[in-house]
């Protein structure tokens, strides 16, 4: 009796990544996944026996489930107060499922930026074709075309993932002693209000990214610069008291190391460390991505 959901909890780590590239959502992944598996169930024996190929067929269907989520996203992103950030996956210790998600690095902060950036054709193209392997006769019947199409689609995707690339915006993430040296000195600059040593942890062009979604108080831009950032960060923390980094606990966020802060409201931060410098700072304070 327990067949249908055994065959979903098999691959629910494999269904939870594929939902999340998707959407930027742990809460739609996990729903997308829910909705799978209740389509599987409807299958009944005789149907579930004809798929050849069951993890394809569940990755398909989350695919499809999650497809208004990505067409509506752009029009969602142009409403959204400030910058936007994906719902952090956060563990604080071993996690069956959260570990399997996250071990490729296709999930990290920087990667899900660019993911963003695409349209939402080419993020389903992409996600399906690169990720889960499917054949572009798969990906056409998901987006409603045909194979060369979606197969050109996926090309014009990862041109822009390259471009990306290029530009610096995909850097290759540091090895995890040094993602925690360069937090645990980011974190004894800010107690100290040290503004000087924190621009050294800083790269010069590093960028702060706030998620407050007009809900929590948060910066409605991008923050540039190794100098704006620390003189910002510090001044928050000044306000804020410094028991807000008494409190801070060691965290993984999307496969790198980060930090929970237990405040109200709770924040989430994880820094993108390249060649021992924070090139990328990630606070996500929005009540509704912290919910998990």
């Amino acid at each position: 009796m327990d067949a249908p959901r055994d065959a979903t909890e098999e691959h629910r780590p494999h269904l939870l990544a594929v939902g999340y590239r998707l959407t930027g959502s742990r809460a739609d992944a996990e729903d997308a996944v829910q909705d799978a598996w209740l389509r599987w169930e409807r299958l009944g024996p005789e149907g579930r026996d004809a798929v050849r190929d069951v993890r394809a067929w569940l990755a398909t269907t989350v695919a499809r489930l999650c497809l208004d989520q990505v067409r509506s996203a752009p029009a969602r992103r142009e409403s959204y107060v400030g910058p936007w950030l994906p719902e952090p996956l956060v563990t604080t210790g071993p996690d069956a499922v959260l570990d399997a998600v996250v071990a490729a690095a296709d999930v990290r902060m920087a990667t899900m930026l660019v993911l963003e950036h695409l349209t939402p054709e080419q993020r389903v193209a992409l996600v399906l074709h690169d990720t889960v392997g499917l054949g572009f006769d798969e990906v056409g019947a998901v987006l409603g075309t045909t194979a060369p199409a979606a197969r050109q689609i996926a090309h014009r995707g990862r041109q822009r993932v390259r471009a990306a690339a290029r530009d610096g915006e995909l850097p290759v993430p540091a090895a995890e002693p040094e993602q925690r040296r360069v937090l645990d000195a980011f974190l004894a600059a800010l107690a100290a209000a040290d503004v000087p040593t924190l621009v050294a942890v800083l790269h010069p062009d590093a960028a702060l990214r706030t998620d407050g979604g007009g809900v929590v108080k948060a910066a409605r831009r991008v923050v540039r610069g190794a100098e704006k950032i620390a003189r910002l960060l510090v001044a928050l923390v000044e306000e804020a008291g410094p028991e807000i980094l008494a409190a801070v606990r060691p965290v993984t966020v999307n496969g790198e190391v980060g930090m929970l802060v237990p405040s109200s409201p709770p924040m989430v931060g994880v820094l993108t460390v390249v060649d021992g410098k924070a090139v990328g700072v990630h606070v996500v304070m929005t009540p509704e991505k912290l919910r998990s």
